[in-house]
């Protein structure tokens, strides 16, 4: 393609200028070819409109000569005119070089004119030819051009998407979730370890608190616990009636206290012996039994009251046929036997027990009447007294916890109660125990009673102070006549039967052993002050009045008593 500034056209001169490649701006890169290869000639417009070769200049006017161009650096001298062509309309000359001579488009005079070797010519135009109509590098612009200007609007800015953003925002979101899942990973460990550290908490309170109420720690078992802890164990909220079952056909009583702890949330069943010395409405020593069946409940109520230092706020009196009864409206009971109970209204020997022995038997009433009042030869009350606390065990259980369901339930019995304790009182009482049985939160304990019917240290602690809430008083020793009993009739359980019926009687007995088998009994005294005393005890043991004696009495006691063959135990 022929460009009109043609580096071969007659009117640049007789140099040549071939493409020899690009530079780094993208602009192409000529070289003069040698001055003694044919020229060709080709077309230049500009010559057709003047004669004068390059000196035309189509933007001066008319038949004006350009004053000729001052080169200061070489001291004022003027500079050689190349003709009046300027590609980039920065000149203005019309007066300019010879027709036909060669024309340099970067202000560089041929080599004849400036009188410069051919071959620096030569090599000064390889090193800055560029293509005529475009401009060269900036560092190439003769500083003598006006600068051009260019605008905003002659731009286009095109914005380059970074291919590395998107890897950028990716990892930022990747650290932004993976810091996120290192702060909940903190925060549920955090809260395991508070959840653990709480669950710990509440095992070594419960641990401490079952061990307080077990009477296990360290200073609430013994007479030297401190007294901080006693003062708590009393000052606990406990609601107390008393329950005496009697033996409508047998005869004799039971006694048990029901507590029902209600700053502990916890129930307990104490059975008390009737063995237990009380103090009567009089100043006198008595038994439980006696008073039960000489004083009343009030009087009874008191008694308990003064030796075990509670507060019981009604006696239930439950006999036999109530009992059964009540056990039939729950819905029979289940309780496990220790004993096989023969049944009362059997004819003959051998037939079926009433009550089986085994665990988880089930009892109707008048089952649970048999086993509750059963009483084998030989045995303690104590033993039977443990049977009629398992029978209040199981009614607890199959009672209703519903207040008002359990006081319908003791209506339905039609029981005449005691003043002191209502049927709403009494059913309230017991829906709350039933509830804590259902739990497994009330638990049975007999009360610890010597042989002279006094309290040991070890009920003191155990049962009275800390079931109870209440401190042990027992009677003077020296309130009650001391009576020694020695067996003589060769049934070695005629000691602990006699010894039941003068604690009944309001006496203490004391142990005297076992003598050679006679066939009398003998009550001696050896104060003529006792003999009454004497005569008392026989009438109580249901021996004759000749048996009784004046004599000498063994080791403290005021009255001595051997018994005989012809001694009669009675039920006690």
């Amino acid at each position: 393609m022929n460009d009109r500034y043609d580096a071969g056209s007659a009117g640049y001169g007789a140099d040549q200028y071939e493409l020899v490649g690009y530079d780094e701006y993208g602009q192409p890169v000529y070289r003069q070819v040698p001055t003694q290869q044919t020229q060709q000639q080709t077309y230049d417009p500009y010559t057709q409109q003047h004669q004068q070769g390059y000196g035309y200049d189509p933007y001066a006017q008319q038949g004006q000569q350009s004053p000729p161009a001052y080169d200061y650096g070489t001291g004022g001298q003027p500079a050689p005119d190349y003709g009046s062509y300027d590609p980039y309309g920065t000149a203005t000359h019309q007066g300019g070089a010879a027709q036909g001579a060669p024309h340099d488009p970067y202000g560089q005079t041929a080599a004849g004119t400036t009188g410069r070797q051919p071959g620096v010519a030569e090599q000064t135009a390889r090193q800055t030819a560029h293509i005529p109509q475009q401009a060269g590098p900036d560092h190439d612009q003769d500083p003598a051009e006006p600068q051009r200007e260019y605008h905003t609007e002659q731009f286009a800015f095109v914005e380059e998407p970074d291919a590395n953003s998107e890897d950028v925002i990716d990892w930022l979101k990747f650290t932004e979730n993976r810091t996120e899942r290192r702060e909940e990973a903190r925060r549920r460990a955090r809260g395991r370890i508070v959840a653990l550290v709480v669950v710990l908490a509440l095992v070594v309170a419960g641990g401490v608190g079952y061990l307080w109420y077990a009477g296990k720690l360290p200073g609430l078992s013994s007479e030297d616990s401190k007294a901080g802890t006693a003062t708590a164990a009393g000052a606990q909220k406990r609601d107390v009636i008393v329950v005496h079952l009697h033996d409508t056909k047998g005869g004799g009583t039971s006694t048990a206290l029901l507590v029902d702890n209600t700053t502990t949330e916890r129930g307990t069943t104490v059975l008390v012996p009737n063995s237990l010395a009380l103090t009567s409405d009089d100043g006198t020593t008595t038994t439980l039994a006696k008073s039960v069946e000489d004083d009343g409940s009030d009087g009874t109520r008191d008694a308990l009251d003064t030796v075990l230092g509670t507060d019981i706020e009604g006696t239930w009196r439950l006999d036999t046929p109530y009992l059964q009864n009540l056990v039939d409206l729950v819905g029979n009971i289940d309780v496990d036997t220790d004993a096989e109970v023969p049944d009362p209204a059997a004819k003959k020997k051998g037939e079926a027990p009433l009550v089986n022995k085994g665990r988880d038997q089930t009892l109707s009433g008048k089952m649970a009447v048999a086993y509750a009042t059963y009483r084998a030869p030989g045995e303690a009350q104590n033993a039977q007294l443990e049977r009629f606390g398992q029978v209040m065990q199981g009614v607890l259980r199959k009672m209703s916890s519903d207040p008002q369901a359990a006081t319908t339930t003791i209506q339905t019995l039609a029981q005449i109660l005691d003043p002191s304790l209502t049927d709403k009182d009494l059913g309230t009482f017991l829906a709350g125990l039933s509830d804590l049985a259902k739990g497994g939160d009330v638990k049975t304990d007999l009360l610890p009673v010597q042989n002279d019917g006094t309290l040991s240290a070890q009920a003191s602690a155990r049962v009275v102070k800390n079931v109870l809430g209440g401190t042990a008083k027992s009677p003077d020793k020296d309130a009650a006549v001391s009576v020694s009993v020695q067996n003589a009739t060769g049934v070695k359980d005629n000691t602990e039967k006699a010894r039941v019926v003068l604690l009944n009687g309001g006496f203490t007995f004391l142990e005297g052993g076992t003598g050679t088998g006679r066939a009398t009994s003998e009550v001696v005294y050896a104060d003529a002050a006792d003999k009454a005393n004497a005569a008392e005890v026989a009438k109580t043991l249901g021996l004759s009045a000749g048996s009784v004696t004046k004599g000498k009495t063994s080791g403290s006691a005021d009255v001595s008593v051997v018994l005989g063959q012809d001694y009669k135990p009675s039920s006690g």
